[in-house]
């Protein structure tokens, strides 16, 4: 367990069970937790991508404490947080004063997704995918700068190819963010020679995945077909796989970055590396980029 995460555990515990007991629990000497204490993130800034979120739950149900938000945020929404830091937040943004507000009506895609009930998850009824035909995306938070820096990355895989079609590095996990890995995206699929149109992005139902900017852009304009995940994470384990093992295998060269324009050429080199050198155990040890290859070659269509 790294230290920051050490950190985090005994801010969580050391007003029921005190910081001695916590610290020695943890074998974390007391210079580091001051160290860590003096350097770390002003809660408004760490879980500023959380509050959408968070007031989308107060919403739908204005009657939920912390014991009901708790696991709905970790089920629903894949965002595994301490009680305690959900108290601070509702406190620190006064959200209270939407339990108090009337429920607003909801916007159309998530009435359509409502609506969908199981549906709404193309890919889980899919029997077989063909190549090209659906792609993932999430955000996840990357550490820089020796851990006390964060920025947020959103790739954009394939399922069958692995390829990373697209990414986008930056400071908020925003709309802005996402257009622009899908922007890179598409100009990895004319390259390709692959065309977008009726291809299933499945994500979850973040709030800028049901936003105006990003289904205006994907399901009108390039008339992408949009699948969403009903159970948070375990609903899009294609992408927390890829997540998962882009930021352990970068961890080290992501850390030793200094500011976010060192991240993104180390990421960029990563992608890269990721795309045209690492072997992939389902691909047969190949890279994605041979594996398209060499679909090309067989004379195999490509969607």
């Amino acid at each position: 367990m790294s230290a920051e995460k050490k950190v985090e555990l005994i801010l969580s515990v050391k007003d029921e069970y005190s910081l001695a007991p916590a610290l020695r629990a943890l074998d974390l000497p007391r210079s580091t937790w001051y160290y860590h204490e003096k350097q770390k993130i002003p809660y408004e800034e760490k879980y500023v991508h959380v509050r959408p979120i968070l007031e989308d739950v107060l919403r739908e149900h204005p009657s939920y404490g912390i014991p009901r938000i708790t696991p709905e945020l970790r089920e629903r929404y894949g965002r595994r947080i301490n009680h305690k830091v959900i108290q601070e937040l509702l406190h620190l943004w006064d959200l209270s004063m939407i339990r108090k507000a009337k429920k607003p009506r909801p916007s159309g895609i998530r009435q359509v997704i409502l609506a969908a009930g199981d549906k709404a998850n193309l890919v889980k009824c899919m029997a077989q995918i063909q190549p090209f035909a659906v792609s993932y995306t999430d955000f996840t938070e990357i550490r820089y700068a020796n851990g006390y820096r964060k920025a947020y990355l959103m790739p954009i895989i394939g399922h069958a190819c692995k390829m990373a079609y697209g990414w986008a590095l930056g400071e908020s996990a925003d709309s802005v963010l996402a257009i622009g890995a899908w922007n890179m995206a598409k100009k990895t699929f004319e390259r390709l020679g692959i065309t977008c149109e009726g291809m299933i992005m499945h994500h979850d139902q973040d709030s800028v995945y049901t936003g105006h900017m990003w289904t205006g852009q994907l399901l009108l304009k390039d008339k992408v077909r949009l699948s969403y995940a009903l159970d948070g994470a375990k609903d899009n384990t294609e992408m927390e796989s890829f997540n998962g093992h882009f930021k352990q295998e970068g961890n080290s060269l992501f850390l030793d970055a200094g500011d976010m324009e060192e991240l993104r050429l180390v990421i960029s080199r990563q992608m890269k590396y990721y795309n045209t050198k690492r072997r992939h155990s389902s691909l047969g040890y190949v890279s994605p980029m041979s594996y398209i290859k060499s679909m090309s070659s067989d004379g195999k269509e490509q969607k």
